[in-house]
């Protein structure tokens, strides 16, 4: 599994701290930035990370912004792209268990790096359950596709 990585300039600190818990476990991964804690626009770094995410059904994302908030939703404008933000383990176990996500978005204002790494891991981790979960996760798809009927 390969693991891309993106944030703006508020989430920085747990990007950094994560990418150091992916050394230390040897994961293959690419950072797409940003570098600094200059201001820059998040929907670029969600951009990225969402269009590897989305050519590759070996990858998962990883996204950093203030909350999480805005860069998962630029993140899911993608096509196949299923973004969540987490704040807690419960969150990151269950979006990968029951909804298939592949891009975890955690905020650098909500959490601190300790817990982002803790998520980090069990997103990174956690396999999908498949079952009754996929006809959802199908019904995820057909929706973005416009091709979803009640």
């Amino acid at each position: 599994m390969k693991v891309v990585l993106g944030c703006d300039h508020g989430g920085i600190n747990i990007k950094n701290a994560i990418i150091e818990y992916l050394k230390e476990n040897n994961f293959e991964y690419t950072d797409f930035g940003c570098y600094t804690e200059e201001s820059v626009d998040y929907p670029v770094y969600a951009y990225k990370v969402a269009t590897a995410v989305a050519s590759s059904e070996d990858t998962l994302g990883i996204l950093c912004c203030g909350t999480g908030i805005g860069i998962s939703m630029a993140a899911n404008k993608v096509k196949g792209i299923r973004a969540a933000v987490c704040t807690n383990e419960f969150m990151a176990e269950m979006t990968r268990r029951h909804n298939n996500a592949n891009i975890i978005a955690m905020g650098g204002r909500i959490i601190d790096e300790a817990t982002a790494v803790k998520l980090a891991d069990i997103f990174l981790n956690t396999e999908f359950e498949g079952d009754r979960h996929t006809r959802r996760v199908d019904m995820i798809t057909a929706i973005e596709e416009g091709t979803f009927e009640l």
